[in-house]
């Protein structure tokens, strides 16, 4: 018998989770970002989801940022982070265009209506909250819905619609493949797809 000692190629453990993310399904995002009513907050909550950024992510985001000719959104590295580039959905690239042309930011993508030393700001994580907070009552859920919710929805998305595990990791800029592993947990996919045997049960009898 062969002795392989130290040579054994050992996977990454999916960790035991106490507290799986929330999800939104995509139904309740498309009548999340239809429901502010400003063009702005919309856009918000579209790029939170549609580039899986973190809030101060998107509170940093500059237009310089966004390159409308590559269709992509580049995310400077912070809090250990590395840089990244995560494209840029047709559907937001028009909805960005219009609000650009419209209300002209000035350096941020989101401003904040407050400045520093007569300086433009980004829009802050309190600003973003606020949007968020403001319309989550309106979409009919009872689910709890944070700006970190968007992005735990993308990845999952992501995984469902048949993107692996390692690309999403390097679209969410996570550090370690451990931290991305955690969607399985919560994705229906392929042959992993989870249903109920009441289903089954039923699907060559009367229903109930």
């Amino acid at each position: 018998m062969l002795d392989l000692g130290d040579k054994r190629i050992k996977l990454p453990e999916i960790k035991a989770q106490n507290k799986l993310p929330v999800v939104l399904s995509k139904e309740e995002v498309r009548r999340f970002i239809a429901i502010p009513k400003y063009l702005r907050h919309r856009l918000i909550i579209a790029t939170l989801y549609g580039c899986g950024l973190r809030s101060y992510e998107l509170c940093s985001l500059k237009i310089s940022d966004v390159d409308f000719d590559r269709m992509t959104v580049f995310v400077k590295k912070q809090k250990g982070n590395t840089d990244r580039y995560v494209p840029l959905s047709k559907h937001l690239a028009r909805g960005l265009k219009k609000y650009i042309d419209t209300e002209h930011p000035i350096e941020f993508l989101f401003n904040s209506q407050v400045t520093k030393d007569g300086n433009p700001q980004g829009i802050t994580v309190t600003g973003i909250q606020w949007v968020i907070k403001e319309n989550r009552t309106k979409i009919g859920t009872n689910k709890k819905i944070t700006a970190h919710t968007f992005r735990h929805t993308y990845a999952t998305h992501l995984l469902e619609d048949g993107l692996n595990i390692m690309a999403i990791k390097e679209l969410l800029g996570h550090a370690r493949i451990e931290t991305t592993l955690i969607y399985l947990h919560v994705a229906n996919t392929g042959s992993s797809a989870k249903f109920s045997p009441l289903d089954t049960l039923y699907n060559k009898c009367k229903r109930l």
